[in-house]
């Protein structure tokens, strides 16, 4: 596994190699020794999956209370991933980074607690997968709006066309949002 440092400390790409023949494709989408080795966490509460169609957005996502470490990756489709430094003490903080993330690419990003989280479908439907390192706390759940401009996050696709639900569609701007210290 390859692992690939981006341009928000902590926030790692996981390159996993991927075989491919006559039958289609294999890759493996977690191997506990080889997290371990790469310094992630070797415990997980929780394995999530979530199915969106095309343009859908979905974040940016966090919580203040049991905050979740993330490894995420796509099972079909193709997404663009954002992770962004919510830690007000961190010298990036309000700074994101963007990967493009597709199926049978065996890419992997970990996105550490202390950032938001989103993404966009790229394609016509998406599946994307994530362990959490930490369970759900519907009392530490936070948004932050997707297009908020302080971030100027540069989605690539026209504002009028993006699908976002009633509770991400009213998140905070990061000025107003609970953060991390």
């Amino acid at each position: 596994m390859k692992i690939t440092e981006t341009a928000l400390p902590g926030v790692l790409l996981l390159s996993a190699p991927v075989f491919k023949d006559n039958r289609g494709a294999f890759f493996e989408s977690f191997n506990l020794r080889k997290i371990t080795e790469a310094g992630l966490p070797s415990n997980w509460a929780q394995d999530n999956f979530s199915q969106s169609k095309k343009n859908v957005l979905r974040g940016i996502h966090y919580q203040v209370i049991q905050p979740q470490g993330k490894l995420v990756w796509v099972a079909y489709g193709a997404v663009l991933d954002v992770a962004v430094d919510l830690r007000k003490s961190s010298p990036h903080f309000g700074k994101h980074v963007a990967v493009e993330l597709s199926a049978g690419s065996g890419e992997m990003l970990w996105i550490p607690p202390g950032f938001g989280h989103a993404f966009l479908v790229l394609s016509e439907a998406a599946g994307f997968c994530y362990k959490v390192t930490d369970y759900y706390s519907p009392a530490g759940e936070r948004t932050i709006v997707w297009n908020d401009p302080d971030l100027a996050i540069p989605w690539p696709v026209r504002p009028e066309n993006v699908i976002v639900s009633e509770k991400d569609a009213q998140g905070k701007r990061l000025s107003e949002a609970d953060v991390y210290l």
